[in-house]
């Protein structure tokens, strides 16, 4: 008795041991996993890399040109002579260049900018699918206790004699369905995980239990709050917006550039007996623009910039039009959503309810049942998915719209 004892306390022990080692799921709101996010995701810390290439183009901007030593041996007088040449640059071409630079710098924000909203409408929908992905596994776990509840039932009236064991056996082929059907959710669920924690950079067996909710949606601005919000914070219209700054310091670098650098010479003449030994000298040189003042590079600019305002008045027009088509689409769904909700939904059920308690007292057979059950499952699935819908059309819009809509 003894033995048997100390027996059971060591395996209460060890079980402890594993439930002490298991891993306590972490909570994981939807604002936490957006922030994690712009912390950890690996796409937008290679993108924030491109910085540095940014910072260097303007640190090259600021170089000035280096001076030329020139040394020379003759024989003729003066024999040797050294003399250093440096260019000055006229016209503020190196303040040109700096603001080229940086307007390309500003480009390079831009493109980060926008990859860190596509990244944040990937976290909204993956967070989303998994939130769908256990909304479902809970689904079907009471689609498989009403089937076990239907198998109770049948098998209460057949060992009462009511019904034949062919009802029996149709009860037990639905509740194992429901439970095979259970298990492929759970699988599913899991990878939805994983998507997330690819997104989040973290280890793909991290546990996190979602504590926000399918049906959270923050309340939409008005259609002109988002079409006037598109038309300053749109990721196409600011690349296309910077684009135009771009070429516009390119054309002002090239009309300076028009003007000539000015070469100065300094240095001596040795070695020159009789009559010196050493004697400075000195000279100023200058390129003629004559031919060449950058009249094809200025005319390509201009035209590129004609082209870039074309585009930017047609990109306009196609984001205006999208951000009302999303927003009536956004519409559209919540209007789905709240019917599944609070119509669709409360009738499967209640029939469901009334077919089962018929079927219990023998008024109706086992198929009504099941037909009641499957419109019930069909209308929670398709409840689920319109849920998951809007989210996917929100988090859409807010992409196209450029800002944070929460």
């Amino acid at each position: 008795m003894a033995r048997r004892t100390l027996q059971a306390t060591f395996l209460i022990f060890i079980a402890g041991m594993g439930l002490g080692g298991a891993e306590t799921p972490r909570p994981l709101t939807l604002a936490s996993a957006l922030e994690l996010a712009d912390k950890q995701n690996l796409d937008l810390a290679a993108a924030r890399r491109r910085r540095s290439i940014a910072l260097a183009g303007i640190q090259i901007a600021r170089q000035r040109p280096n001076p030329t030593a020139n040394f020379s041996a003759l024989r003729d007088s003066p024999h040797e002579a050294l003399f250093f040449t440096q260019p000055l640059e006229l016209g503020s071409k190196r303040q040109r260049r700096i603001d080229l630079a940086q307007q390309e710098g500003a480009l390079t924000e831009a493109d980060i900018a926008a990859l860190g909203r596509q990244v944040r409408r990937s976290i909204r929908e993956a967070y989303f699918t998994a939130l769908l992905a256990h909304e479902e596994t809970l689904r079907l776990s009471r689609v498989l206790q009403l089937a076990q509840r239907l198998e109770e039932i049948a098998r209460q009236r057949f060992e009462a004699g009511d019904v034949a064991q062919l009802e029996v056996i149709q009860a037990e082929l639905g509740a194992s369905r429901a439970e095979a059907d259970r298990q492929v959710a759970q699988q599913r669920e899991r990878v939805a995980m994983a998507q997330v924690n690819a997104l989040l950079n973290e280890p793909p067996a991290t546990e996190w239990e979602l504590s926000s909710h399918l049906s959270d949606l923050p309340s939409v601005l008005s259609l002109a709050d988002l079409q006037e919000r598109a038309r300053q914070a749109n990721p196409e219209l600011q690349r296309l917006a910077q684009e135009q700054k771009i070429e516009q310091s390119r054309r002002a670098l090239l009309k300076a550039e028009r003007i000539p650098n000015l070469d100065l010479e300094f240095g001596t003449d040795l070695n020159a007996p009789p009559d010196f030994r050493a004697g400075p000298r000195g000279q100023v040189s200058m390129e003629l623009p004559l031919f060449k003042r950058n009249q094809g590079e200025i005319a390509q600019s201009l035209a590129s910039q004609s082209v870039l305002e074309g585009e930017l008045a047609a990109t306009a027009r196609a984001v205006n039009g999208r951000v009302e088509a999303g927003y009536f689409g956004l519409q559209a769904q919540q209007t789905q959503v709240e019917l599944y909700r609070d119509k669709l939904m409360p009738v499967a059920r209640q029939l469901e309810g009334l077919a089962e308690e018929s079927y219990r007292a023998g008024k109706v057979g086992i198929l009504a049942v099941v037909e009641a059950q499957r419109n019930v499952q069909d209308t929670e699935s398709s409840y689920l998915d319109s849920l998951f819908a809007l989210q996917s059309q929100f988090a859409a819009l807010e992409e196209m719209v450029g800002v944070p809509l929460d």
